[in-house]
Formats: structure tokens, sequence, C-alpha cells
């Protein structure tokens, strides 16, 4: 896309520049609309519940600029020659029922004939012109809340190694099909206290965070230690239990990333973890961030924590104990 040219129009706000998560374009003075797709292979066994989660994973670009999903499209992959009806069937429902939950209808889509199960949807959302937030805007000082744990590309890792542990696939799935629906749950007081936001998906908890600094002028503290992690992810790691994106993420990023002496390979890895269907990262002034973590909490998203300061810089994360 770095070759293609960017549309020069006062009414497109946002496109793939500056790592945002949808195009954002003016309708009026009030509104903003959003729109974004993403689809995904499955990444757990059961049709319903892999539904679920690339559904959820399609909305949450939505919720990642502090919008409200409307309508949605299915997008598919199918071997219909090696996989019967009834499987897709499924699928299906499992999106309808997270789109359905999040609000938006479901009308409709496209299908191909494919050799590997593909599904997720086209989402279009709206938000109000003065709530809007963007992947870049956090200042110096702010704070950064990450709402729920990280881990989840080890998880299905796992999952296709047939080496997870009950309680792992558990939590993994629970977080995956968890919408990140805050935007509709905060204030109108506190959304417009958001300064910056994202979710977390396939660039991984450093690719993200390097998208958050993308406006430059400043560094971010990342406190290692305070990261939320799935159970047992850690052990999976050092069992060599990799994303492929993983490795990718690390070897993109990994030059823009000081980490002090002594931290453990396992909980580096956490930095890189290609994420499927992740939690937001929300910069906040110091002074709202425990308001927001207590309503994460009382909403359902009780491992968010602030994971770090942003600090004056050059584009660059600094990883601390």
């Amino acid at each position: 896309m770095a070759e293609i040219p960017q549309i020069e129009d006062e009414r497109i706000l946002a496109t793939w520049s500056g790592g945002e998560d949808a195009a954002l374009w003016k309708i009026d003075e009030r509104r903003l609309g959003i729109l974004t797709v993403d689809f995904i292979t499955p990444v757990v066994d059961d049709p319903f519940i892999w539904g679920q989660i690339a559904a959820t994973n399609s909305i949450s670009d939505v919720y990642a600029m502090g919008g409200r999903p409307i309508v949605a499209l299915n997008v598919v992959g199918f071997p219909t020659k090696k996989l019967g009806l009834d499987v897709l069937k499924k699928i299906l429902e499992g999106g309808f029922s997270k789109t359905r939950e999040a609000g938006a209808f479901l009308v409709g889509g496209h299908s191909v004939e494919d050799e590997e199960p593909k599904y997720g949807l086209v989402v279009y959302g709206e938000v109000d012109a003065d709530e809007m937030w963007r992947t870049a805007g956090a200042r110096e000082g702010d704070l950064l809340v990450l709402t729920r744990p990280v881990g989840t590309g080890i998880a299905v890792t796992a999952v296709k190694a047939n080496m997870i542990e009950p309680a792992t696939l558990a939590s993994a799935t629970r977080w995956m099909t968890t919408l990140n629906d805050l935007p509709a749950r905060m204030s109108r007081d506190l959304r417009r206290e958001v300064r910056a936001a994202t979710d977390v998906t396939g660039f991984g908890l450093a690719g993200h965070i390097l998208d958050m600094l993308s406006g430059g002028g400043l560094d971010f503290r990342l406190s290692l230690d305070s990261i939320p992690l799935l159970p047992g992810v850690r052990d999976l790691a050092n069992m060599g239990l990799i994303p492929e994106g993983s490795y990718r993420n690390r070897a993109a990023y990994e030059g823009r990333v000081d980490v002090e002496a002594g931290v453990s390979a396992d909980l580096l890895d956490m930095l890189y973890d290609a994420q499927t269907s992740g939690g937001l990262l929300l910069a906040l002034p110091p002074e709202h961030a425990e308001e927001t973590l207590k309503l994460c909490r009382a909403n359902g998203f009780e491992r968010a924590a602030v994971i770090g300061r942003f600090v004056a810089g050059s584009g660059r994360i600094r990883g601390v104990l």
C-alpha cells in the first residue's frame, strides 16, 4: 500500500497510513463514518465459537475508533467439497450472534470456494466528531490502559498442536469472544478524555504501541511485569509454541524496542505475540486512568491494567521490569 497514492480529499480523515484501524470520513459536521474489513482462518475447533471470534475481531476496529457498529456483511471463503454446509451454518450463526450483541445488523455478504476456511466481516459504524479516537495523539505523561490479557496467538498455536490445557483454552476463548464495547459503556465526558486508542491484533503489543508513537516526539516506558497474560501462555512459549506471525513481528519491531537486562525470553515473547481479537489500548491523562480501570472492571474487563507511560522520545519502546 505504500506504493499506492493516497486519496486527497477533505472528507477523508483516515486511511491506511499511521496504523489507523479503519477508514474514517466526514458525513457532516457532527457524524463521521467508520469502515473496516477483517477475516481470519480457524483458531479453534468449534465452528460456532470460531464464527464468534472472527466477528468480534472484525467489529473491534470500530470500537477502537470510539465508534458504534451499525451494519455488517459476511466475508466467507469455504471448502464446500471438504466440509459440509452445516459447518458453514454454525460459523455464520456464531458471527450473527456477536453482531447482534454489538447492536449491529448483519445483512448479507459474499462467499467464494476456498481450500481453507476463512471468515470475517465488513463493518460500518459511526462516531461523533468530538469523540473520535485516533491511533496517534497521546501526550507526554499519559498512561496507557490495556483492557484484557495478551497471549491469544500462543494459545491458538497450542490449540493447533493439541497441547493446550483446558483452563488456558477456556480463558483464551472467553476473551477472544468478548466485544471491545467500552466506548458504549463510557460516559461522553470520559470518551472525550481518551487521547489515542487502538486494538491489539496481529502486529502484537509492540507493533500497536509503536503505531501509537507514530505522531512523533514520544517514547513509551512499558512496565513488562504489568502486562496481563492468559494463564499458562508463558509455559507454552517456553515449549516453543510461538505463532509464525510473532517471529515476523519480532523481526520488524525489535530494532525499536529497548529492554533492560534480566528480562526472560518468554516474557519478551509476549511483546510480539500475534494476537487474535485482542483488547484495546487507551491513552489517557493520569487523572482519568483509575476511573477507566474501574469502568473496565465493572463491565467484565477485570484484567485491565495500566502498562506504562508515554515520555519524551523518538518513537521507541523502553521495556522495564
